[in-house]
């Protein structure tokens, strides 16, 4: 029987959404990453999406949802959203950004209210595990609900890593 994780912003709002999750506590690494996670719970990094805080040419924040064993081209991205240029966030600007140590970053209950961009070929899982709110913390659920939830817009901008 997995331990229950405590209450995070994330799963409070998943559950005031009525939103089915399972959790999937593990041991976290500084620096592990997706493929750590994905290796220690024994699924493919494909279905395991890291959140990350980015910034535009103006330092307005953002979220891209990305597969655990990809990279974002920021270059593409840049041009779907309209923006000139898109850089990650320095961990701490993304911990302010965001209400979340950076390796705990979820999408869902996040200091500030940010655009989210998920790479399109997500939506087509049948189920993701993405972070719920803490380090060492991931909750599976249906990719559809960051589009319900979070308004994501769905981008073409994947790299292989």
């Amino acid at each position: 029987m997995a331990k229950h994780v405590s209450e995070t912003p994330a799963t409070q709002l998943l559950k005031a959404h009525k939103v089915v999750f399972s959790e999937h506590p593990y041991e976290y690494l500084e620096h592990g990453g997706a493929q750590h996670s994905a290796q220690v719970l024994g699924f493919d990094p494909f279905m395991v999406v890291k959140t990350l805080v980015m910034q535009d040419q103006d330092a307005k924040p953002l979220l891209v949802l990305m597969h655990g064993n990809r990279k974002v081209s920021t270059k593409n991205l840049a041009r779907q959203v309209g923006a000139k240029s898109i850089e990650p966030c320095a961990p701490e600007v993304a911990n302010r950004h965001s209400g979340y140590l950076v390796g705990g970053t979820s999408p869902f209950g996040t200091r500030r209210d940010m655009p989210v961009y998920i790479e399109e070929t997500i939506l087509a899982l049948p189920k993701i595990l993405i972070n719920g709110g803490r380090r060492g913390y991931l909750v599976g659920l249906d990719p559809a609900v960051c589009v319900q939830l979070l308004g994501a817009k769905a981008v073409q901008c994947a790299l292989a890593e």
